[in-house]
């Protein structure tokens, strides 16, 4: 990073000196340019921050062209960090001198508190309070953010452990905001653009690290309205939606003026852009992200759903949501203005089916059974997050692959933020955050997150008393223990127990009986797992049973697994495997091996010379082998 401008970059030169280098100079001197011409000079794009500043002192005339507010600053702005441009408006006045300072200091303690989280919490997931020292950090977010994007946009294989804790970072960050918002939003008053404004609150918490936002979501859905439109021109070229501005509200109250605004949907929907409800792959959370729907033009009833409604409200069609159960629909009214109605004057959309139009009968032929007609019934905002949540909470319990469970997790927080008193939730997430072992830092808070939410929970239902007070013991254990905890277990291949240990940290290894690609993070001399786990692992059926070196590995798929040494072999074509935890244990891949970062290497000091002479002997035998 280039050096921060130091206030004597600014120092002020006397009047009379600056007067007598300017005239010693002559008339070719840089200074007697236009001042456009210097600007231009200036912000050619080879000089640094650092050159700015020099060149600022040297006179008033250069001084005044570098001005803080003005071109110059702004474009060594624009440079170093161009993806922050988009925040400031063209009409606002901005010292950008200031601006540059403010967000090199901001990169500086972002880097630094990313460096200490690795020593900090690598012996554990990062507690709930770890993130204290970003929320207590003076500045403007948006710099620690991108900062820390800058961090994730490092050259691929480097800089790995920084990467993981960057990324940690970042996801807490944007998610607070995130649910800060969805909580804002929850107390505002309903209206038809709600619902697909909620879906993306819950989109963007789910993917706090991908590019997503309301107004790109808006901008794709409108250019759907106006294909729209263009079909419905065709059909009625006088039809009341063309006159339709961006922004209003007004609604069509003919049923057949309605008609054809739903049949040009169907049609550019379906015919045109090929939208379909998702049956191959129903149960993938990604039906549920509606910047993912937009793309992959895919989803699943209630996404689908309110794809069609925000488009039919944007062209005056007054459709509403019906939370159906197993299939969500939207209901379109033929009754008459103010009169009574009942389920039977409505139509029923499926827009996961196309956009067919069903009668009550139908719908309870769509799910095989016949429902009461409360559940015919519009709902609102906060109903339809519900569902969408309920769906997400659902796949979350289904993870297999994904240890850290975090959709598990996320949709959780979103439940919980609109419902924060459901006990079966909230005792799910203290669970939750047992089983991963997410502590609070014990150094910092006496009350654990845990425990609070359990306090939480037997006010709420002490019928629950049993559940609560088992998981209150053990958490009072793991404090007990974290006590008496003393240093850190160090691993020396040349100790005589560890003989037999053949393999490194860091080296790609294949597993002989699976197939499955991995690499070592940390190894025993004997299998260190309870006999309930040796037995239901068959592990006695080995050649060589529970008594042979055991290694911890992280595998392609995201798992983590305990490998006997004797079912691990080396890869001859090693590759990055692409596990989320890589990075909390190494730092670098070199194409042939990882290399591990501080904190492992401390716990098995001798294993990098090892890795080096088994790299040496297995690929450059290899690479002479093919020569």
């Amino acid at each position: 990073m280039a050096a921060v401008v130091g206030d004597s970059a600014m120092e002020v030169v006397p009047v009379l000196a600056e007067e007598a280098a300017a005239e010693a100079a002559g008339p070719s001197c840089l200074v007697q340019l236009p001042g456009e011409v210097l600007e231009y000079i200036l912000c050619s794009g080879s000089l640094t921050a650092l050159d700015i500043g020099r060149v600022s002192s040297t006179c008033r005339r250069l001084r005044e062209v570098c001005q803080s507010s003005g071109q110059v600053w702004k474009e060594q702005f624009r440079v170093r960090w161009p993806s922050l441009m988009k925040h400031y408006s063209p009409t606002d006045y901005v010292n950008w001198l200031e601006e540059y300072k403010v967000r090199q200091k901001a990169g500086l303690e972002a880097r630094k508190i990313v460096a200490s989280f690795s020593k900090r919490f690598f012996s554990e997931h990062v507690p709930c309070n770890g993130f204290s020292d970003i929320e207590n950090l003076e500045g403007p977010e948006i710099f620690f953010e991108d900062e820390l994007v800058c961090i994730l946009n490092m050259e691929g294989r480097k800089a790995l452990t920084w990467k993981y804790y960057a990324k940690k970072i970042l996801y807490y960050l944007r998610q607070q905001k995130i649910l800060n918002n969805l909580k804002a939003f929850l107390q505002q008053p309903d209206d038809y653009e709600s619902y697909l404004e909620g879906a993306v609150y819950i989109d963007q918490y789910c993917n706090p690290l991908s590019d997503i936002s309301l107004r790109d979501i808006q901008a794709q859905i409108h250019s759907i309205v106006e294909l729209v439109c263009k079909t419905l021109r065709g059909i009625n070229s006088r039809h009341p939606s063309l006159t339709f501005r961006a922004g209003e509200s007004s609604m069509i109250m003919e049923i057949e003026l309605q008609s054809q605004v739903l049949d040009a949907i169907n049609y550019v929907l379906y015919d045109q852009l090929k939208f379909k409800g998702n049956r191959m792959d129903y149960y993938n959370a990604l039906n549920l992200y509606m910047h993912q729907v937009l793309t992959r033009r895919t989803g699943i009833p209630i996404s689908m759903s309110l794809l069609y409604l925000t488009i039919a409200r944007q062209l005056g069609v007054p459709l509403e949501p019906v939370n159906f159960p197993s299939h969500f629909l939207l209901r379109w009214c033929q009754g008459a203005e103010g009169a009574t109605l009942d389920i039977f004057d409505y139509i029923y959309i499926d827009a996961f089916g196309k956009g067919k139009q069903l009668t009550v009968k139908e719908c309870e032929y769509l799910i095989g059974q016949h429902v009461t007609a409360a559940l015919y019934g519009v709902v609102n905002v906060k109903k339809v997050l519900q569902r969408m949540v309920g769906n997400l909470l659902s796949l979350g319990k289904r993870e297999g692959i994904d240890q850290s469970y975090q959709l598990l997790r996320d949709s959780l927080d979103l439940y919980l933020a609109m419902y924060p008193d459901q006990v079966q939730l909230l005792l799910l997430q203290a669970r939750l955050y047992f089983h991963l072992g997410i502590w609070p830092e014990k150094s910092f808070c006496l009350v654990l997150k845990v425990l609070d939410i359990l306090q939480h929970i037997q006010t709420l239902d002490p019928g629950q008393h049993g559940a609560v007070g088992y998981l209150v013991q053990h958490t009072l254990e793991h404090i007990e223990r974290k006590k008496e905890e003393v240093g850190v277990e160090v691993k020396l291949r040349s100790e005589e127990k560890h003989r037999d240990v053949c393999y490194s940290i860091g080296l790609v290894m294949k597993h002989k009986r699976y197939g499955y690609n991995c690499v070592i993070y940390g190894w025993d001399p004997t299998c260190m797992m309870g006999h309930e786990w040796i037995r239901n692992m068959n592990v006695h059926s080995l050649p060589h049973g529970h008594h042979q070196p055991f290694y911890n590995v992280l595998v392609e798929d995201g798992s983590c697994r305990y490998a006997a040494q004797e079912n691990l072999e080396y890869n001859v074509e090693p590759q990055e495997i692409s596990h989320p935890d890589v990075g909390r244990y190494f730092s670098e891949f070199t194409g042939t091996h990882y290399i591990p970062n501080a904190e492992l290497e401390i716990r098995y000091p001798e294993d990098l010379e090892f890795v080096y002479e088994t790299v040496q002997n297995i690929y450059s035998a290899k690479e002479d082998t093919a020569e």
